[in-house]
């Protein structure tokens, strides 16, 4: 009979032998996918002709479009009828349809430009990390060919000069090796077909530009024309570009910047079709990115009023548009200048201070001694005494001045040292009448020398305003009251 344990390890293994199978299958089945996916993505990659991954400039769609596009320019818009409504306008169908296919065409110029870097890397591999620009990658391409001396290709013209010195000296260091006739023949046919696409993406964001017043004239009033069809191509239409946050408007149409090595003082980043506006190229560098982010914040407004054909005549947008103007001149006006402070105005009438026998002990309590005020005084032309000589340390004022190397402070007695003085007297000796054990009644006398008195009826006497004196030719005590 099995145990409880046996029947436990016995579970354990079936459920071990289950999971094993499970895994098996789950793994078979992920080869399947991830083979099947590699050699989807094999086909995609190893093309060897570019019919076969670029269809659009055959596709009929493309073809109708173009030739409608070119039709409307070569006539004027009559946008005179505004009782259609804006849906319902064949030519705002049209715009649409041009929206959508400028997003086609660049998506159609990546692919060709992948496939012209794929084939052009065997010959240049760092040109792609020099020349990031798709149309500007194709045509550098088309101008170089298989030459492998650059110095004898002028690409004046086609980029800026400092990445012109950057490509020639790296070709000159270059590993690449000249392409084959039919690659090279290839590679030229891309080239072409980008810069077919970009000129018709040029055409159909015309076409948007000239209907832009009549479509959208909030924005074009905010941002112009140009830049408004830029923005509604890239965004795929008015009511996309009215969806998107003002923080995506900003960086629509922003390309990858290559310096090559120089400084980037001067250049804006994350800035996209909205620095090609006036009001951004009119503020100072130091503001343009507030200024950017302004123009993003009010042109997704404006796109917003035009998508739901709020104000057809472009008031909101003129409004907005001044606004702009103001903030910016706001931002370079100087710090208003520091106004002088007025003096306050002098009380005219005297304060009411508490006064009385307390205030005025409290006074003379705490009042400045004679000898700190000889030591905060200085007399003209005569150098003050200090604590460490020759000017160093703690100096001493006028203490001294007289010459005699003691302090000279006045003899006078306050009313407060008199009181404090009997005070300490009435506290030695006490209240019983008792003299001090330190007086002595022994008196010496000009004549008779030494004599008896009495200390303590002395003291009364001079306290009773009386003053004792003695005279030479008697030799006796007197007692004489001054008055």
């Amino acid at each position: 009979m099995a145990t409880l344990a046996d029947s436990f390890l016995a579970d354990l293994d079936e459920l071990s032998d289950n999971e094993a199978d499970v895994a098996d299958e789950e793994n078979l089945d992920a080869d399947q996918m991830e083979e099947d996916g590699d050699l989807a993505d094999i086909e995609a990659l190893n093309y060897d002709d570019l019919d076969n991954v670029s269809k659009l400039q055959k596709s009929r769609r493309y073809i109708d479009i173009m030739q409608k596009v070119e039709d409307a320019l070569e006539k004027e818009s009559d946008i005179t009828n505004k009782g259609v409504v804006l849906e319902h306008d064949p030519e705002y169908q049209l715009i649409v349809d041009c929206n959508v296919l400028s997003v086609d065409i660049e998506n159609e110029i990546v692919i060709t430009h992948n496939f012209i870097r794929d084939k052009y890397r065997l010959k240049f591999p760092e040109l792609e990390s020099l020349v990031h620009h798709p149309i500007d990658y194709a045509r550098v391409v088309k101008k170089i060919g298989n030459e492998m001396d650059l110095t004898l290709v002028d690409l004046e013209g086609l980029l800026p000069s400092a990445i012109i010195m950057v490509v020639s000296v790296t070709a000159s260091t270059t590993s690449g090796k000249p392409l084959p006739e039919d690659v090279l023949q290839k590679t030229v046919e891309a080239c072409d077909r980008a810069l077919d696409l970009d000129s018709a993406k040029k055409k159909v964001l015309d076409f948007v530009e000239s209907r832009m017043g009549y479509i959208a004239p909030n924005l074009s009033a905010v941002v112009g024309s140009a830049v408004a069809a830029k923005l509604m191509g890239t965004a795929g239409g008015l009511s996309s570009l009215a969806k998107m946050p003002a923080c995506n408007v900003q960086l629509l149409g922003a390309k990858k910047k290559n310096l090559a090595g120089f400084s980037t003082a001067t250049s804006q980043f994350h800035v996209g079709y909205i620095e090609q506006t006036e009001l951004f190229q009119s503020t100072p560098p130091s503001l343009r990115m507030r200024a950017c982010r302004l123009l993003a914040a009010k042109s997704t407004l404006a796109a917003r009023v035009d998508s739901i054909n709020g104000d057809p005549i472009g008031k909101t947008g003129r409004s907005l548009r001044e606004e702009i103007r103001k903030k910016i001149e706001k931002w370079q006006e100087p710090p208003p200048a520091k106004q002088p402070k007025p003096l306050p105005v002098p009380d005219s009438e005297p304060k009411k201070k508490r006064g009385g026998r307390r205030l005025r002990k409290m006074k003379e309590r705490y009042a400045i001694t004679d000898m700190r005020k000889l030591a905060n005084r200085m007399q003209f032309g005569i150098p003050e005494e200090s604590s460490l000589g020759d000017g160093l340390g703690e100096g001493y004022g006028m203490l001294g001045q007289a010459g005699s190397g003691k302090l000279r402070v006045s003899v006078g007695q306050s009313k407060l040292a008199a009181k404090v003085a009997k005070k300490f007297k009435e506290k030695s000796y006490g209240s019983s009448g008792a003299t001090s054990g330190l007086t002595s009644s022994l008196a010496f006398t000009p004549v008779q020398g030494i004599e008896l008195s009495n200390p303590q009826a002395l003291a009364n006497q001079l306290g009773s305003g009386t003053q004792s004196t003695y005279f030479s030719d008697t030799g006796t005590f007197s007692k004489i009251k001054r008055t």
